[in-house]
This record gives structure tokens, C-alpha cells and sequence, in this order.
């Protein structure tokens, strides 16, 4: 069942948010077990808020469709009372006496908190195979990866723990596990929501995102959270528009982006075959497909992962020296190379940045969205360190980013919806990107296709 479906059931009577709430918790003791989805869970407080939910409802206060829905959040965003790691032994037993943003906010609409989902260590990888506190499994097969860093997100919405979680997505964190996990993941502009209060990885690039099973349990929580926030000195003022799509979402006139270059380098077979399906589909719609040349992804790439290693680095110096015991050999691997960066180095990457934000703005006089694929391939299994693709063999983490890092750098929304499975019965994953601030149009044709497509978004 989506969270909308949920919502309506619980708007007709046919359910209550204890009901939920309780069918979430056994399949969060059933399963978590073997998926480790969530590091912590609130049993207690879950309860208290559905009993209060269905209270508030039963006397006709409706603070929205994510009222009494059991929802879960990456344990990256502060929980006043409720630990809060960030996938570390750093901060292993740390409890803010504060919320997030993204917390308040979807306490405010009536959520019913399951826990806090686990990550790749400090947010800083794509597997969610953390050190300190176990491996994220997949739920579509036990012994691949859910993609990172917000596999346990993924993890919880996939098997049904959780109707929604919230993930971050610093150069693919969301998109990656949506892809993996076959749900929808959905990184809004820069500056859309709010960072107050989540534990960062980086100063520009992290963007605050839902993992849901449908493009419709995205557009509701993007309604939730989205907004002008004080606190967070890049929160943007534009006015939050209508996300939800109409049923009928037409795609008449849309000019869909086909990338000639980059993209389509080293992927798998039936990931490529995929992503045509969907591009035929779009057509199929009223849509017009047009080939474009899109600025060098290598090279934004390399911007990209020059200012995340910088500016990681600098947020986690307080510990690299005195606490370096505490970090996964992985992770502290990254944060090593950015600490021997050059400033001269991270100054021009900003600088580059800007250059390819404008040139990249040049494609929407042509097109309105573009289509890429999310990830080259399906999940890997848990322990590889490379993958095959075609006659090259690349690192997992650089060819599971690949093409989506670079969105991050450019600030832009872009969404990942299931598209296909590949030969093992595993998702495969579209990503569609639009130009800033245009999540409505964005939502509106992942809706479309998703009612075109109708490709199954929870595991078989």
C-alpha cells in the first residue's frame, strides 16, 4: 500500500494510525533483523503519536495526508530525545535536545515516527556497509547492496517498515538507493528544503529528500517539507508551489532530453534498454524526445568530488587527528584526500562550478527534462569492490555515482523512478532531471510514466 492509499484508508475509516502503526512495528521485528534498516527504533513514541493521530482525526482535525502515516527518518536528522549517530561511533550515544527542520515539520503534519534508518558511515559512501554498526541489506535480495548513503531508508520503505522515509543526497544518496531498492527518490532543487539541523557532510551540496513507492508519496511529502527556513542560510524564499500531480498527468508537448554523450558510456545492456522503454513511453504520452550534447560529465564530476572532499574534510578536522580510531577505514580514506587538497584547488572548482551551472542552464532553451538513467546497473552484492560493465571494470562507488553527482554540484531537482529489472529480477532506475524549482512539472512526469509503466516498486 503507498501512503496515499494509506491516507485514504484512514480518511474512510477502513483503518486507524494504531492499525498502521502496529503492522509497521511487526514487520520492522520480522524483518530488520536480517535488513538492519533501522539502528534505532521508537516503539514507544510511534505508538503515543498514532493513539494521538487517530484522536485528532476522529474529532475532524486533518493536518494532511502524512497525518497518522508511519514514516522513518535517516539517522542524520536531529531527533529532540531520540539518539541520533550519523552512522558513526563518533556520535554513537548523542540525543539532540532539538529537531531538525524536517523533523519539526513532519511532526507538525502528524507523522508517526517508526526510528532513525541506517547509513554508510558519516553519510560518506554508496553501499551502507558500515563498520561500526553492520551491513544495510537489500530487501529484494538479502545479499546485494541498497545503495547509499541512505540505504536503510531504502531498506525500511522497500520492505514495508515505513510508508516513507527521508534520506540526504549528497552526490546521489537518495537517487542510488531508489534505483537499487525500486522505489521513487527525489532530491529537490538546492535550497527547497531546509538543512537546519541535519548532520552534514558538506556545506553546498547536500540536499534533503523522501524515499517513497510512488511519485505521488513523494509529491505529499515534498509538500511537507518544502519552504523558506531562517535558519538555514541557503534556504530559498520562492514560494512553494502545488506538487501533487492530477491522476491524469499529461505529457502533451513535453520536450524530453536524450543524452548523446556521457550518460550512455559504460552501462549495462538492459539498463540502457530501459531507459529507451521509458523514453518510447514519454513518446507514447505525447512527448518529443530530442537528442542533445550535455556539458562534459567527467569533468563535472571531478568538480564535484573535489568540493565534497574538501569541504568534508574541513567539517570533520576536529576529529581526524584525536579520534581517528573512531572511523572506518573507508571513509577516512575520503577524508584524508581532502585534507591534502590545495586551496587553490577547491577555489577553482568553485569557480568551474559556476561556469558549468550556466552552461548546463543553456539545455532548457531546448528541452524541459532530461532522461538518464540513475545508476549503470542494478544493486552489486554486498563486499564488491568493483563492477563489470562491458569490457571496463570500475570501482562500485565511482560507477554507482556516476551519473548522478553531478546534479548536485549543479543544484538542480531530479528524481529516480523504477523503470525495469534487470536479469536477476533486480530494479532498475530512470532518473529524469528538470531546471530549478521545477519539481511540479519534475512529479508531474515521473506520475505519468509510473501510471504508464506500472512497474512494481516493492520487492517480489
Amino acid at each position: 500500500m503507498t501512503l496515499r492509499a494509506a491516507a485514504a484508508a484512514l480518511r474512510a475509516r477502513q483503518t486507524c494510525s494504531v492499525e498502521l502503526t502496529e503492522a509497521c512495528l511487526a514487520k520492522i521485528a520480522e524483518r530488520n533483523p536480517t535488513l538492519n534498516a533501522f539502528l534505532t527504533v521508537t516503539e514507544d513514541l510511534a505508538r503515543e503519536r498514532a493513539k494521538q493521530a487517530d484522536q485528532e482525526l476522529a474529532r475532524g482535525i486533518d493536518r494532511g495526508p502524512l497525518h497518522g502515516i508511519p514514516i522513518a527518518l535517516k539517522d542524520v536528522f536531529r531527533t529532540a530525545g531520540v539518539r541520533t549517530t550519523c552512522g558513526s561511533k563518533l556520535f554513537e550515544d548523542y540525543v539532540p535536545e532539538w529537531d531538525a527542520a524536517v523533523t519539526q515539520r513532519l511532526n507538525e503534519v502528524g507523522a508517526v515516527l517508526m526510528g532513525k534508518t541506517g547509513l554508510h558511515e558519516l553519510a560518506l559512501g554508496i553501499t551502507s556497509n558500515n563498520p561500526h554498526f553492520g551491513p544495510v541489506r537489500n530487501p529484494w535480495d538479502p545479499e546485494t547492496i541498497p545503495g547509499g548513503s541512505s540505504g536503510g531508508s531504502a531498506a525500511a520503505v522497500a520492505s514495508g517498515m515505513a510508508y516513507m522515509a527521508m534520506g540526504t543526497d549528497t552526490g546521489g544518496s537518495i537517487r542510488i538507493p531508489a534505483a537499487f531498492c525500486g522505489l521513487v527518490g527525489l532530491k529537490p532543487t538546492f535550497g527547497r528544503v531546509s538543512r537546519y539541523g541535519v548532520m552534514p557532510l558538506d556545506f553546498s551540496l547536500d540536499h534533503m529528500g523522501p524515499l517513497t513507492r510512488s511519485v505521488a508519496d513523494a509529491a505529499v511529502t515534498l509538500q511537507a517539507i518544502a519552504g523558506f527556513d531562517p535558519r538555514d542560510d541557503t534556504s530559498s524564499r520562492r514560494p512553494v508551489g502545488n506538487y501533487l500531480p492530477d491522476e491524469n498527468a499529461s505529457l502533451d508537448g513535453l520536450r524530453v532530453g536524450w543524452p548523446e554523450n556521457g550518460y550512455f558510456d559504460r552501462i549495462a545492456p538492459e539498463t540502457e534498454s530501459a531507459i529507451r522503454r521509458m523514453a518510447r513511453t514519454a513518446e507514447a504520452l505525447g512527448a518529443r524526445v530530442v537528442p542533445v550534447r550535455v556539458p562534459d560529465l567527467a569533468a563535472i564530476n571531478t568538480v564535484a568530488r573535489v568540493i565534497l572532499h574538501g569541504e568534508a574534510s574541513a567539517l570533520m578536522e576536529p576529529y581526524l587527528e584525536t579520534k581517528r580510531h573512531l572511523f572506518g577505514a573507508d571513509v577516512l580514506a575520503l577524508f584524508d584526500q581532502g585534507r591534502f587538497l590545495r586551496a587553490a584547488d577547491y577555489v577553482n572548482a568553485q569557480r568551474l562550478r559556476r561556469t558549468m551551472q550556466q552552461e548546463f542552464a543553456k539545455l532548457w532553451d531546448r528541452i524541459d527534462c532530461l532522461f538518464t538513467p540513475t545508476t549503470p546497473m542494478a544493486a552489486p552484492r554486498i563486499g564488491d569492490a568493483t563492477v563489470q560493465l562491458g569490457d571496463a571494470v570500475e570501482d562500485v562507488r565511482l560507477a554507482s555515482t556516476r551519473l548522478v553527482r553531478g546534479i548536485n554540484l549543479l543544484g538542480l531537482p531530479a528524481l529516480s523512478i523504477p523503470c525495469g529489472l534487470d536479469a536477476r529480477g533486480m530494479p532498475l532506475g530512470l532518473q529524469i532531471v528538470t531546471r530549478a524549482f521545477s519539481e511540479a512539472l519534475l512529479l508531474r512526469i515521473g506520475s505519468a510514466l509510473e501510471a504508464a509503466a506500472g512497474f512494481p516498486t516493492l520487492p517480489v
